[in-house]
């Protein structure tokens, strides 16, 4: 199977095969891989792409292009995901954390920064 193969815009399964700094390759088939630069990843800040991604995992990636001279496909995790709506990038959030004891319940609340591009 060649590069050409796969089309941009198009959605397709994979397994990443290595982890770099800078991003994620991605095996598409037997013969071709491509690869999710760390913007890619996530709708919010990646600062280590090994907190969000592991070798052999299996992910969804949209192809962004694919440039057949070389052979190189850009791919998007990002791109599959439902986008954060609504939110500023940096955003005040309330959550509720429910601590069980054998002895008490307790709920506590609070604050969290939620950050997304």
């Amino acid at each position: 199977m060649s590069v050409t193969q796969y089309e941009v815009g198009s959605i397709v399964e994979g397994k990443i095969t290595g982890l770099k700094p800078f991003g994620a390759f991605v095996a598409l088939d037997e013969k071709n891989q491509g690869l999710v630069h760390i913007s890619e990843v996530a709708h919010g800040y990646v600062k280590d792409i090994n907190e969000v991604l592991s070798v052999g995992e299996e992910v969804k990636v949209k192809v962004k292009s694919v440039d057949s001279d070389s052979g190189k496909i850009s791919l998007s995790i990002r791109a599959t995901q439902p986008a954060l709506k609504g939110l500023s990038k940096e955003a005040n959030v309330h959550v509720t954390i429910t601590t069980v004891d054998r002895r008490i319940s307790a709920a506590t609340t609070t604050r969290i920064k939620v950050q997304h591009s």
